[in-house]
């Protein structure tokens, strides 16, 4: 038995491994840092692309929140918000996991992965302000505010990147700071073109780019 197998889920009732599911669309940043880590751990999943803002019922039975990702383990346990469902990946995953367990690399991984979470917060503010108000009341200022803070989080990956050259974010391999900076940089740069992360950020686009030509990453590359 191989160590894929050992982590798929298992349905004793049938004896068919049956996949994890994945609730939700790779054009969020924090549904796509779910789908990419489950694709690097081997882990057995689907992804059902629901739309929760025009079929919210589809996720309310599972996430009275309305929020993606969630996600359902084969039991029908539902995991929901990004940050709790790679923590209980990340234990199924053992030797596998993106998140070093303790001690200063944990914390150094946290770090750097919660800029790219906090990034993606504030560049995700500044694509719906346009999106979901009256065009006539849009705020250009909220929108400013929030590019500019996303930026700075993007400035400090990227001088990470920098330093690292050819290698990872932190430490000697991918972790899920690399994961969640690439998925972060590419929203950005899709959905949100006036912030011109690419050009203020050619370390992280240099990363993002080789990331993006690997198989975790190119399968749940996001649609605009």
């Amino acid at each position: 038995m191989t160590f894929h197998d050992m982590l798929r889920a298992f349905n004793p009732m049938t004896g068919i491994a049956k996949p994890m599911k994945l609730l939700g669309s790779t054009r969020s940043p924090y549904v796509r840092r779910v789908a990419v880590s489950l694709n690097l751990m081997g882990l057995d999943w689907e992804l059902d692309q629901v739309a929760v803002f025009d079929d919210p019922e589809s996720v309310r039975r599972y996430n009275p929140l309305l929020r993606i990702p969630t996600l359902l383990l084969d039991d029908g346990e539902a995991l929901v918000e990004s940050y709790a469902i790679l923590d209980a990946l990340d234990e199924m995953a053992g030797d596998r996991r993106l998140i070093p367990a303790s001690g200063k690399a944990r914390r150094d991984v946290m770090r750097a992965t919660a800029m790219a979470t906090g990034a993606m917060d504030r560049t995700i503010w500044a694509v719906y302000e346009p999106r979901f108000r009256p065009k006539e009341k849009v705020e250009e200022s909220w929108i400013a505010h929030n590019r500019e803070r996303a930026l700075g989080g993007m400035q400090y990956l990227d001088g990470l990147a920098a330093e690292a050259g050819d290698g990872w974010l932190v430490g000697d391999t991918m972790s899920q700071a690399d994961i969640s900076a690439v998925c972060g940089f590419t929203f950005a740069r899709l959905a949100h073109p006036p912030m011109k992360v690419r050009e203020a950020c050619p370390a992280l686009a240099a990363l993002a780019e080789r990331c993006e030509a690997t198989e975790a990453f190119s399968s749940t590359f996001p649609q605009f």
